[in-house]
């Protein structure tokens, strides 16, 4: 509210000045073209730009690139007062005898110094033009300043003269007065001799005084009339300094807007940018994650199968230590008993050799096993370095792994601070948007393409549709080709086939917001037949995420006022729906038509019942004899849209199963009162869905299909009418050309919110179509209505329902 007060124009001098709050300029200035152009339109008087031109000047590219930029324009640069300190106090950083290097420095420092110094002169330039065109303002408002005091003198003058020609003929007429006085003494001394000069004396002395006073009427009106002039002059004086300083302000706003709308498409680049960067670094990770995990499965599996491995092997070396201590046990009792054989018995050399040779391979037996055990322990050994290195390995992929865990969590958090911040400045330059579109006071104009349905038919593969990916145009521009030729329109916003119910009423929450704030809010759809107005509008109510703008704004104007009980507000809600079917107005929650008859429709021959729509001087429109309903609750509008849905006329056509056949208006008058402020607010939302535009060629109307189809286009060819004039600011608009014209006659002129959806087919057999209805929407685009204004007062208001 704080920028729509600082943008008003000042006030006559007859009326209190109210005060505005100082709005803050960034010092950081940017010089460019598209800037120099706006500079010129502004300081010239003609009207702002469209937000379009504004968004589509190029950014200013970096200082880093000064160098590769020589031969562009200068415009394109900027240089803040630390950058050029910096160039001036930059000393070479080479080698005491690199003399190449030092050229190279140099040249690449003079090159600098050269741009520097070309974006000087072309600020010089532009203060230049700048205060030549400031000067030459200041200089015809002091002509005419000027031009007034001496009108002022002028007058001044005459009446002075006027003045003393009045105090002369007072004197002369004292003179006269005085000497009818002595004829009055000589004719009572006479009075036998001249009775009858003593009446006519008489006569011409009750004239004189009259005469007498009517002049000093006049002296005192003069006087009067003198002061007046004065304080008038005041007042002029009051009116041309409020004049300068609302010219300066409107200057410091516009170029505050134009920096903070380049600043902030500058950060959207370059946080889409680190988007996408850290997006891949996170799948960087994700599969490097992935493969560590698989690297750390591989070690743990090898370590268990080399713990196995070496318990199988410690299991036989102690199977091969248990056989060799028998054996050795074995060798001993042996020599035992052959001491004992040969000291007892002395058996014979036969069986001592025999036993030499038992005990021969029984030592080289065990020397197998020693050289078997020694193998073994060898392999033990490597098996137990393998098992550590297993676990050095396995301890380093978890640290690696625990380290890449960290980085990733720290990419995922200044991923979504990155997305919080895309998200702010996209809230932002929404904001300013809106901004300068209600200080334009123009139409604002949605774009929405619907996805291809099975029924397109012959064609549907070809796209007819592409959508700019520049940084000007993401989400605002559209381009339809036709023929091989590129038609590129840019809207406000533009919806593509993949949009959600939800994401179009995000877009539009803000202006319906606006209606619970006392203002009169209008959004309509239009667009040939079958390209998703009425799913737009209606959607389907009985499931949740294809609900359309109708029941999701009603939702939030009830939730939003339920919040607003603990404040002291209270509203009142008035509910209405009709149609205009075939020029004609049909209420469509009359009690008659739900019992199946039809007041508003000529049947048999015999007329029914007509409905007048009627303006009064507050800018508000009443259709006599409407049914209007009080409503409390979200259920009773919801049974309220069933009712109607069902009364509305729709048929069967070539292009459309279910087309509609008449305009469907929904309006919503809200009262609201602050019982602590004594505050009341009067808003009203307007919710159309206008019929499908057809051709016969290809709908196949025929009977009253095609009087209905005639009745629409001709309604549609009025709006268009109105258009055109609005856009050409004709002294005459017809709006009475068609009802519905008539109806949005205040939605179409001044003190409204207005809202289009252009809704486009994208199948190629509509390209026709849809190029018309881009190009009307464009041309609505384009027409400015004025600034809407609040209803806001202390009285009590008018409990009438209005179409505002």
């Amino acid at each position: 509210m704080a920028s729509r007060n600082q943008n008003r124009p000042p006030r006559s001098p007859s009326i209190k000045k109210e005060g505005t709050d100082d709005v803050p300029f960034d010092k950081r200035r940017r010089i460019g073209a598209g800037r120099t152009t706006g500079a010129t339109s502004t300081g010239t008087g003609r009207p702002r730009q469209a937000f379009a031109v504004v968004n589509n000047r190029q950014d200013v590219s970096a200082a880093s690139d000064m160098a590769s930029t020589e031969g562009s324009d200068c415009g394109t640069i900027e240089f803040t007062k630390e950058e050029v300190e910096a160039l001036l106090n930059e000393k070479p950083k080479t080698k005491k005898f690199d003399l190449k290097a030092k050229i190279e420095q140099m040249t690449e420092h003079n090159k600098r110094f050269k741009l520097c110094i070309k974006w000087f002169q072309q600020v010089d330039v532009n203060h230049v033009l700048e205060k030549q065109k400031v000067q030459s303002a200041l200089e015809s408002t002091e002509k005419k300043l000027s031009d007034t005091e001496m009108e002022m003198k002028n007058r001044e003058s005459e009446l002075n003269g006027t003045i003393l020609d009045l105090r002369q003929e007072n004197a002369h007429l004292r003179e006269k007065v005085a000497k009818e006085e002595s004829e009055k003494l000589d004719a009572i001394e006479n009075h036998r001799i001249e009775k009858e000069a003593r009446v006519a004396a008489e006569k011409l002395q009750a004239s004189l005084s009259e005469q007498l006073e009517k002049a000093h009427q006049d002296i005192a009106a003069a006087n009067q009339r003198a002061v007046s002039l004065d304080d008038m002059y005041k007042r002029l004086q009051e009116y041309n300094q409020s004049l300068q300083h609302y010219n300066a302000k409107l200057q410091s706003d516009l170029e505050t807007a134009n920096e903070v709308n380049k600043r902030v498409e500058k950060e959207k680049l370059t946080i889409v940018e680190n988007l996408s960067t850290l997006r891949g670094h996170n799948n960087s990770l994700q599969e490097q994650l992935a493969l560590s995990r698989a690297s750390q499965d591989e070690a743990t599996k090898q370590k268990d199968s080399l713990v196995n491995e070496v318990r199988c092997l410690r299991g036989e070396l102690q199977q091969v230590r248990d056989d060799r201590d028998r054996q050795v046990a074995q060798v001993q009792t042996l020599t035992a008993e052959i001491v004992k054989y040969q000291e007892s018995t002395g058996k014979s050399l036969m069986e001592l050799n025999s036993l030499t040779t038992k005990s021969k391979s029984l030592e080289e037996t065990c020397s197998s096993q020693r050289e078997q055990i020694r193998i073994m322990e060898i392999q033990l050994a490597a098996a137990n370095e393998k098992l550590k290195m297993a676990d050095l390995s396995s301890m380093e992929t978890r640290a690696e792994f625990e380290e890449k865990q960290r980085v990733a969590q720290e990419l995922q958090e200044r991923l979504a601070e990155a997305e919080h911040q895309l998200i702010e400045g996209e809230k932002l330059r929404k904001k300013l948007h809106n901004t300068i579109l209600e200080l334009k006071g123009n139409i604002r104009v949605f774009c929405r393409v619907r996805p291809l349905l099975p029924d397109d038919g012959v064609g549907a593969d070809t796209s007819i549709i592409s959508y700019p990916t520049s940084l000007e145009s993401q989400g605002r521009g559209i381009d339809l080709i036709q023929n091989g030729q590129k038609f590129p329109f840019t809207f406000d916003k533009v919806f593509n086939h993949e949009a959600s119910q939800q994401d179009v009423f995000l877009e539009i929450s803000q202006l319906v917001q606006s209606a619970l704030d006392g203002y009169k809010v209008c959004i309509f759809a239009y667009g040939q037949t079958g390209s998703g107005k009425t799913y737009t509008m209606m959607g389907k109510p009985e499931a949740q995420e294809h609900k359309g703008l109708i029941p999701r704004s009603l939702e939030q104007i009830f939730q939003t006022s339920q919040s607003l009980l603990v404040q002291g507000w209270k509203f009142k809600m008035q509910a209405s729906m009709l149609e205009i079917y075939n020029e004609t107005i049909r209420d469509l929650l009359s009690t008659s038509r739900a019992g199946g008859s039809d007041l508003t429709r000529t049947e048999n021959g015999v007329p029914g019942k007509q409905y007048a729509i009627k303006h009064d001087a507050n800018g508000n429109t009443h259709v006599s004899d409407l049914t209007i309903v009080d409503v409390c609750s979200i259920s009773e509008i919801s049974s309220l849209l069933r009712q109607a849905a069902q009364s509305r006329s729709v048929g069967k056509t070539q292009m459309n199963e279910y087309s509609s056949r008449s305009h469907f208006v929904f309006t919503l008058r809200i009262f609201g009162v602050n019982e602590a402020t004594e505050q009341q607010v009067q808003g009203v939302l307007n919710l159309i869905d206008l019929a499908g535009s057809e051709r016969l060629s290809r709908s196949g109307a025929t009977g009253d299909r095609l009087k209905e189809t005639q009745a629409i286009n001709k309604s549609l060819s009025s709006l268009s009418d109105v258009i055109f004039a609005l856009a050409k600011k004709e002294d005459h608009i017809p709006y009475r050309n068609s009802k519905l014209t008539y109806l949005l006659q205040p939605c179409l002129g001044r003190d409204s919110k207005t809202l289009m959806f252009v809704n486009i087919s994208p199948d190629s057999p509509s390209v026709g179509e849809s190029l018309c209805s881009l190009r009307f929407a464009a041309r609505v685009n384009a027409c400015e209505i004025g600034v809407p204004s609040r209803q806001l007062t202390l009285k009590a208001a008018d409990s009438r329902l209005s179409y505002g």
